[in-house]
């Protein structure tokens, strides 16, 4: 279980957080939701040890993977090398293309990311942060700019990826539906602490445009003053 135990972190004059303190689960998919600016990629940040802060942040494992909204595929790799770069020495071709063939990818193998279109090459970053072997996924509004069908369906595979390991998960996103689709516990950040810590409990991925308890609570969180 990651702890975070009062954390402080500042720019400059600004706090965005002042003695944060919350636990992470493991092996489950956690959602930090809240308004432009609330801190949430800097708390993942703070995870990766991308920024400094005060106070003490514990039992985060130390092989990370990063989901970014961009896809930060390298232009002059294939989908094959960019996904096995993250390996280094240790690449092994049969763990690649099997984690491309699970993000329906081994066909474009060979491809170049300007082959790609936006949904296949958020796969191959999909892809390319279980096939490194990490404890931590975090994930940054990676379904943002895509549209409904094509995020639903990329849900749909971070999540067959997902169960086959279960790895503890941390995404940002600003949208509740994504949040009730994707997570087990949804954390709404305002004024630099949790506003709302909310719980479902029904296995991931959820059914887009169900009407639930759990997304309706979320809403209501992001919605109060």
């Amino acid at each position: 279980m990651i702890e975070f135990r009062n954390v402080t972190k500042k720019y400059a004059q600004t706090t965005v957080y002042r003695n944060l303190s919350l636990t992470l689960e493991e092996g489950k998919i956690t959602c930090l939701l809240g308004p432009s600016g609330c801190g949430k990629t800097t708390l993942l940040n703070m995870l990766a040890g991308l920024t400094p802060y005060e106070g003490t942040i514990e039992n985060v494992p130390s092989r990370i993977s990063y989901i970014f909204q961009e896809e930060r595929l390298l232009p002059n790799l294939t989908v094959r090398q960019n996904v096995s770069l993250v390996l280094g020495k240790n690449a092994d071709a049969r763990r690649v293309d099997a984690y491309l063939e699970k993000a329906e990818l081994l066909e474009k193998a060979d491809a170049y990311p300007a082959e790609l279109s936006g949904g296949q090459a958020q796969r191959v970053s999909i892809a390319r942060a279980f096939a490194y072997p990490s404890d931590l996924i975090l994930m940054d509004e990676p379904f943002s700019s895509l549209d409904t069908a094509l995020k639903i369906r990329l849900i749909r595979v971070f999540c067959d990826l997902w169960r086959e390991e279960r790895r503890t998960a941390v995404f940002v996103t600003h949208d509740a539906e994504e949040a009730y689709m994707l997570s087990h516990r949804a954390l709404v950040i305002k004024n630099g602490s949790v506003a709302a810590d909310i719980g479902g409990d029904a296995a991931v991925p959820r059914p887009y445009g169900e009407k639930s308890e759990y997304k309706e609570k979320i809403l209501s969180a992001l919605l109060a003053d």
